[in-house]
């Protein structure tokens, strides 16, 4: 049985990783969650208004309550704002596997955001949880978030959980993982 600590702070150089809170909806919609770039290269849906921000948000906050939630905003030190979020998508506790997803608002891209949160989250899993493996994978056609994975410490790999459990073979994604070290 794997035991699970949730979504705590993580503080590098330049950001702060912690739970998001009311007050990130206007950083969200503004940054990130609106912006239809962004939301495409990371395979979600757009959120064009305050309400749907809203929306999304609560299922965020909602989820803090499980021990296995993983949900982090991005946080610009110099600034105070939301910028992105970072997160466990799949938590497969009989295998100890995550799978991480990201995001960073187009603002914000080519300053090494995404990096060093993917960096500080696979620290931070490997000293504070009994995950043995990280995964990630990002769509061919989406290299922004292949030069992400490309420069972490994670390696490629031919498939992640995520295509094994449906029993598919990754078609147009590059996948990416780390084992813990003993």
């Amino acid at each position: 049985m794997m035991q699970h600590c949730g979504t705590q702070t993580i503080e590098t150089k330049r950001l702060i990783l912690r739970r998001f809170i009311a007050e990130d909806a206007a950083d969200m919609l503004q940054n990130w969650a609106s912006d239809p770039q962004v939301q495409h290269e990371y395979g979600e849906p757009t959120y064009e208004t305050p309400e749907a921000v809203q929306g999304l948000l609560q299922t965020y906050l909602a989820g803090y309550a499980q021990p296995d939630f993983y949900r982090w905003a991005i946080i610009a030190r110099e600034t105070g704002r939301n910028i992105g979020m970072i997160a466990f998508c799949k938590v497969w506790p009989d295998c100890k596997t995550a799978e991480i997803e990201y995001c960073i608002g187009a603002d914000f891209w080519g300053r090494g955001y995404a990096g060093e949160a993917l960096e500080a989250v696979i620290s931070w899993t490997f000293a504070h949880t009994d995950f043995g493996k990280l995964e990630a994978y990002h769509r061919a056609a989406n290299p922004k978030s292949g030069r992400v994975l490309q420069k972490s410490p994670m390696h490629r790999t031919e498939t992640v959980e995520r295509f094994i459990r449906a029993g598919e073979s990754p078609e147009g994604e590059i996948c990416y993982c780390i084992e813990r070290q003993p």
